[in-house]
């Protein structure tokens, strides 16, 4: 990027940086939010003002196959901080990134998804680990209701 272009883009960014500030934001968020503008900037070498939504779109799908879910989701979400507060521009692409969903193992297991997975551990070491785990958990939670 040439010299009058980073002049160009550098009060739009210092205001993106005070206002994620005066709106109480952690150093961490402000941080990863201007690491976004930086990032997209660097990537086309440009002012990130000009982009267009199909340039967004392209660079996200590239962060898609390269980046973390949760590295695409705040680079995302520190765009769409600038689109809405420093450009004044409609977000009307928020749609086009959706992590993909993930299944969790639930909170608590039944007793028979406790038995098989005791049984599919190979090693005795540590089924006696999760046996001995399981069993404190359950007294814990019988003394907890006796009180």
């Amino acid at each position: 990027m040439n010299n009058p272009e980073n002049i160009h883009c550098y009060e739009p960014y210092q205001s993106h940086v005070k206002l994620l500030t005066l709106q109480g934001k952690v150093k961490k968020t402000v941080d990863s939010y201007s690491r976004a503008i930086r990032r997209i900037s660097k990537y086309f070498d440009c002012c990130h003002n000009e982009l267009t939504p199909e340039q967004l779109q392209d660079y996200f799908a590239d962060m898609v196959k390269n980046h973390s879910w949760s590295m695409v989701k705040i680079d995302r979400l520190g765009l769409q901080f600038y689109w809405k507060h420093i450009l004044k521009k409609d977000w009307q692409w928020i749609n086009i990134i959706k992590p993909p969903k993930v299944k969790t193992i639930p909170d608590i297991l039944t007793p028979s998804e406790i038995e098989r997975l005791i049984t599919h551990t190979k090693k005795l070491r540590y089924q006696v680990y999760l046996l001995t785990v399981y069993s404190m958990d359950c007294a814990c939670k019988r003394l907890y209701l006796c009180m």
